[in-house]
């Protein structure tokens, strides 16, 4: 078995987008599906949630014979709203936007598009905030700590709520790349194509480090009082703004970040004289700041102790010794893997390694390496050989599984 190999080179303008309901490319307006649980999910940990609720929003039509559909994975601070306008804020553009739409890489025309909201995030799902039946309190520090596995098996009682047996792809970046793999291994009699993005097999020292800085300065905030800081009507804020802070230097470039801010002052003097003290001093700290600020006004810190905890635990080699080989060897889908050549925080190698255990385990891999300049954010953004090679890629399972287009009503159109 071999893998395809497609490494794109040079660099190309990256553009932004902003659609409206009337936007041809984007799927609309958009609603959020509220799914209630009640049979018991059990955790790895060894604790069970009896009962949970995870938020999900669609695009495009669920075919007949129920095989076109592709899940989505949501990284750290994103959710289940991949696509379209919110229809509660005109302003809230799905995070993948520019991914996700009737055609875009990921064509609605053909695919039904599921985006789920993991369990314990802050978005809509059951998470730390929500109620406790137990004590008609917020959970806090007591809601049990979560593993990308346990999201995966949540995910999975969506696919059986609308019928779906086998996702055509489950594709996501980062945290939701992992995801995809975890499903991959997990669940491979129900994944036919498996999509990873600027994601890793596990964190490496460095990455668990920058995630300990992070929640310890949630942790040691005055305001986080254990993480049940909602009884005290407070945030930690302070904290959070800097967690955000550490992890948004993480996400870009060296060279990208050069290029925004270099070392251009703020507001200052004629003669470019420094002001000699600790406030804002280049244009880079008010970025920072700007961002963790607005960030603690919307983000759960204790979402964010969860969801870098469960990124510090994926390993799928734990079990198997350090063989990711044989951790992958359950895998049945065929897998695309792309990274970003100036992704330090998950760099190409980590893909390499993933892609060297795919084909020691026998499974069909494609590999596109993007020199783009952006770090680790470039998963998000609209490289265009980026998008050609997630566009050719679904082409081709819509050509192998003879999808044609659908109408309104879900009908193949000829």
């Amino acid at each position: 078995m071999t893998a395809t190999p497609l490494r794109a080179t040079g660099v190309s303008a990256v553009a932004a987008h902003t659609p409206t309901a009337a936007d041809p490319g984007s799927v609309g307006v958009v609603n959020a599906q509220f799914l209630s649980f009640d049979v018991p999910l059990k955790l790895a940990n060894g604790q069970s949630l009896d009962a949970y609720e995870l938020a999900v929003e669609t695009y495009g039509t669920l075919n007949a014979r129920r095989d076109n559909a592709v899940l989505i994975c949501h990284a750290l601070n994103a959710s289940h709203h991949v696509a379209g306008v919110a229809a509660d804020n005109p302003k809230d553009i799905g995070w993948w936007d520019n991914m996700v739409g009737p055609g875009k890489p990921l064509d609605t025309r053909r695919f039904f598009v599921i985006g789920i909201n993991n369990l314990g995030s802050c978005f809509g799902s059951t998470g730390p905030a929500s109620t406790n039946p137990e004590t008609g309190k917020p959970w806090g520090a007591a809601f049990p700590v979560l593993t990308v596995e346990d999201w995966v098996h949540a995910q999975a009682r969506v696919a059986d709520h609308f019928g779906i047996d086998r996702f055509a792809a489950v594709m996501g970046g980062s945290l939701g790349g992992m995801q995809a793999l975890s499903w991959a291994i997990a669940l491979p009699e129900r994944v036919a194509h498996c999509v990873v993005i600027a994601s890793t097999p596990r964190l490496s020292a460095q990455n668990i480090g920058f995630n300990e800085v992070a929640r310890r300065a949630i942790i040691t905030d005055p305001d986080f009082h254990g993480g049940d800081y909602y009884a005290h009507d407070t945030v930690p804020r302070r904290g959070l703004s800097v967690a955000r802070m550490i992890g948004h230097i993480t996400y870009q470039s060296d060279d990208d970040m050069a290029t925004k801010f270099g070392r251009t002052q703020r507001d200052a003097a004629a003669d470019g004289e420094y002001r000699y003290g600790y406030d804002v001093e280049f244009e880079v700290e008010s970025y920072l700041r700007y961002q963790g600020e607005k960030f603690s006004r919307y983000f759960d810190a204790n979402t964010y102790l969860l969801i870098t905890r469960a990124l510090d635990y994926f390993d799928p080699a734990r079990a198997t010794n350090g063989d990711l080989a044989v951790a992958l060897a359950p895998a049945q889908a065929d897998f695309l893997l792309v990274s970003f050549t100036t992704d330090w925080r998950f760099p190409p190698e980590r893909s390499r390694e993933m892609v060297r255990a795919l084909l020691k385990s026998g499974r069909p891999v494609t590999y596109a390496e993007i020199n783009a300049p952006h770090g680790h954010d470039a998963f998000l953004l609209d490289d265009e050989r980026y998008m050609a090679v997630v566009r050719g890629y679904f082409d081709r399972i819509a050509e192998e599984m003879d999808l044609l287009p659908l109408d309104e009503n879900g009908r193949e159109r000829p």
